[in-house]
């Protein structure tokens, strides 16, 4: 059945007057939704829908099939506050080991350590020691070995629900960058699957990405070993788990998923090449590359800096220096300060730090 003349016209109305990524009548998304309310017109945001808009086309050369339309994503910092200076998982394992009653008597020397590193750099501004990237790794699969993969989700939603030092109006479990939320339902529209790969604990990840019903079997990130309840010292391979068993976490550190490595874990997990990747830190370099140098389908990367000091706890210093690297690699660079609206939305305000 044909529409009426007067539906086909209001329909091209709205279409146009689509602030973002507007289809194509090749294209499947969604012909009068609004997209990108949160972010201010520029050469980021027209560079991503100009993309978006030519793989999708039928009748593009660059047409992607739905079935490799594959987006990458960072998290820390790419689309939840990094919270400056230092990340969640270093929050976390600091409040584990010298604050939490349960197990803060418990902790080995070396983990209270690293907890009291991260304590110092924050509130000292002392410099972290080389590598602590592995450090850290190391000694949060120590803090959390023996929980369930259950009782870890928990400790993690938990220990979310607090609120960043330095700010007012939201908390962990709150704090991500509204226009880059955007980007997920922007490229869901247009049938890209979208992956969070992060160099923070996979557990930590989907613990945190819940509430945004990203389904966790597509978050990849740092791994420990895990074992059945009552698998003692016996290889997995030789034991047999029984039903009444749960998953528990061990001290045995598997990968830190980092520059290259995010690159040999999305090749295991996806099994394709990104042609979306989206991050903010050299850790990201190899993945975006790895999309970049997609041998079968047009590519892109975008690099999110963190130069807004209004809004967030920035280190314009270090921003500055970022985007003029990124611009060298040929990423498109996405400003906090020039590009969003809004970081973390309304009723959120930076304060000072309180220790």
């Amino acid at each position: 059945m044909k529409k009426p003349l007067i539906l086909t016209v209001v329909s091209l109305v709205l279409t146009l007057a689509s602030c973002g990524g507007q289809p194509s009548s090749s294209s499947s998304a969604p012909a009068s939704k609004t997209y990108f309310s949160l972010w201010n017109e520029c050469s980021s945001l027209t560079a991503l829908k100009n993309y978006v808009e030519d793989v999708t086309n039928k009748d593009s050369k660059n047409y992607i099939p739905v079935e490799d339309r594959i987006a990458t994503f960072d998290m820390d910092g790419t689309f939840i506050g990094e919270l400056y200076p230092t990340y969640f998982e270093y929050n976390m394992l600091e409040y584990r080991v010298l604050e939490d009653p349960s197990y803060k008597d418990k902790a080995p020397d070396d983990v209270v350590q690293v907890a009291q590193n991260i304590r110092d750099f924050v509130r000292e501004g002392t410099k972290l020691p080389d590598h602590f990237d592995m450090v850290h790794a190391y000694a949060a699969a120590k803090a959390y070995s023996g929980m369930s993969l259950a009782e870890f989700d928990s400790y993690v939603k938990e220990y979310a629900k607090n609120t960043p030092n330095g700010f007012e109006g939201m908390t962990y479990a709150t704090s991500f960058y509204k226009p880059m939320l955007e980007v997920f339902d922007y490229l869901e529209d247009y049938q890209f699957t979208y992956y969070v790969v992060s160099g923070s604990d996979r557990f930590i990840c989907r613990a945190l990405v819940d509430s945004l019903g990203i389904p966790s079997n597509r978050v990849i990130g740092m791994d420990v070993t895990l074992k059945a309840s009552n698998q003692g010292e016996e290889e997995g391979v030789n034991y047999t788990m029984k039903p009444e068993e749960y998953l528990v976490r061990t001290d045995e550190l598997i990968i830190k998923n980092l520059k290259t490595n995010k690159v040999k874990q999305i090749a295991q997990e996806i099994g394709k090449v990104p042609v979306l990747s989206f991050g903010n830190s050299s850790g990201d370099s190899a993945m975006h590359n790895y999309c970049l140098g997609n041998q079968t389908y047009k590519s892109d990367a975008f690099m999110l800096v963190a130069d807004d000091d209004a809004r967030d706890h920035a280190n314009l210093a270090e921003g500055a220096r970022r985007q003029k690297i990124w611009e060298e690699s040929n990423y498109h660079v996405i400003s906090m300060k020039n590009d969003f609206k809004t970081i973390y939305g309304e009723g959120v305000k930076k304060v000072d730090f309180k220790f």
